[in-house]
């Protein structure tokens, strides 16, 4: 029997912890979640004031878009670098933990380079600023309490939550 059709080979493991399903909700968690953050921070860039409602529709949807392909980077590198053939079932607070570390590190390189280098979008006044690295607070927030809620509705369980009851380790 193959590892794919085997019960306790790599991809058999795999299945019977249900990754693909967790995958799947953590990204469609992810693009709504996403999407509705984008809109509702929207207020604290300046294109709020100077951009036209199609603008602003297309730049939420825009970065929405652009947010759905850094979780999928961030959590697949975070699988491939700490995950288990047995995840989520295992090690979830090891790949929650490196997704935002990814996430987060990729958030704070766009927005220094969009906003200092590029100029690609700039903050109102009303954006709080992060003292020391001029990171937006908004953005640093999203890749920190998105991805948690998405791995709380993808796992149903948070980071370091014990499965010690089912016979298995975070």
């Amino acid at each position: 029997m193959t590892a794919a059709h085997s019960s306790d080979g790599l991809f058999g493991a795999a299945s019977a912890g249900g990754w693909l399903s967790a995958l799947r909700r953590y990204i469609v968690f992810i693009a709504v979640a996403n999407l509705v953050w984008e809109f509702a921070h929207m207020p604290l860039y300046t294109l709020w004031e100077t951009g036209s409602t199609g603008e602003i529709v297309f730049a939420a949807v825009h970065c929405t878009g652009g947010d759905i392909l850094i979780a999928l980077s961030t959590v697949m590198l975070a699988l491939f670098l700490a995950g288990s053939p047995a995840w989520p079932a295992i090690r979830t607070g090891r790949v929650v933990m490196l997704t935002i570390a990814f996430g987060l590190g990729y958030t704070l390189f766009s927005e220094w380079l969009n906003i200092e280098v590029r100029q690609a979008w700039a903050y109102r006044d009303i954006m709080p600023v992060i003292p020391v690295i001029d990171a937006g607070l908004s953005p640093v927030l999203q890749w920190i309490l998105v991805p948690l809620a998405a791995f709380r509705f993808a796992t149903r369980s948070w980071p370091g939550q014990s499965r010690r009851a089912v016979g298995t380790d975070v």
